[in-house]
């Protein structure tokens, strides 16, 4: 879901059959397409909402301009920007999973830890969202599970805002779910308003392809707004990954969606050669 033109001089992915240019996907689509990138890639970014006028590149894109959240910074940033670490840490060991409902866990923890994180969170279990495993953390959350599934409660802390940004995404590429984490897990606005058209759209096309999480990197962290750099694995391959923006606001992170619907904008998904400069984040063997 998403809308990449394709660029017929940019030799990626097959020809199409009449000789004109397409699309990498359907004109009206949301999550769940694919990013066709020479003959190895198909479904890069199922995990996302993929519009923008950029092709993905095996190069990595300088770090995204943050975009004017809707509720703005209200406090200087509490702790640094984050800066790449020169070597990314290890997955983490599944611990006891947190109680799908806390009291004292995730936005309800009054001491949240303020460092960024350059190793994986600790204590985090790995559960399966459809067919894609997200982290819970019994300290950074989620803290409150709905009744038709969707979590939110993060902790009000950078390691809360990567735990609220990889649940968002792995529960947005749930069919069942992408309506309702779009009407709670997203700032209002015309990107949610957009967002939630095309999902209700018959011809949304559907997600394919296996899609884990590899890794993360915090590229801002203010108080109140912080850039999640998520890493996913297509098929225990091919790498790739897109800038997220999150905000608190109501007492929890949620996303806040560029005008066209999308995560990125204009800003292309990086192809990735490895995972140098990220923190390695993944529940899959």
């Amino acid at each position: 879901m998403g809308l990449f033109s394709r660029d017929p001089d940019s030799g990626l992915g097959d020809g199409d059959a009449g000789g004109e240019g397409t699309r990498f996907w359907q004109e009206r689509g949301f999550v769940a397409s694919a990013i066709v990138v020479g003959a190895v890639f198909v479904c890069l970014l199922v995990w996302v909402f993929a519009r923008g006028s950029g092709t993905p590149t095996s190069q990595q894109s300088p770090a995204p301009t943050p975009v004017v959240p809707t509720e703005q910074p209200t406090e200087e940033p509490s702790v640094p920007p984050a800066t790449p670490t020169e070597e990314p840490t290890g997955t983490t060991t599944p611990g006891t999973p947190p109680p799908i409902n806390s009291s004292t866990g995730g936005c309800k923890n009054p001491k949240p830890d303020l460092r960024i994180p350059y190793s994986a969170p600790p204590a985090v279990t790995w559960q399966f969202e459809a067919d894609m495993l997200i982290p819970l953390q019994k300290a950074g959350g989620p803290a409150t599970t709905a009744d038709n599934g969707v979590r939110s409660c993060f902790a009000h802390s950078p390691t809360g805002a990567v735990l609220a940004t990889l649940v968002l995404l792995g529960q947005i590429r749930n069919q069942d779910l992408a309506e309702s984490v779009l009407e709670t897990r997203v700032l209002p606005g015309p990107g949610r308003t957009r967002a939630l058209a095309e999902v209700r759209s018959p011809s949304t096309p559907q997600a394919t392809g296996q899609v884990q999480f590899a890794g993360f990197k915090v590229i801002d962290y203010q108080r109140n707004r912080a850039i999640i750099q998520v890493a996913a694995e297509l098929n225990n391959s091919s790498v790739a990954s897109l800038p997220v923006t999150m905000v608190w606001s109501g007492g929890d992170w949620k996303a806040a969606l560029k005008p066209d619907g999308s995560f990125n904008g204009e800003v292309a998904p990086d192809v990735l050669q490895g995972l140098d400069g990220y923190v390695r984040f993944s529940g899959a063997s």
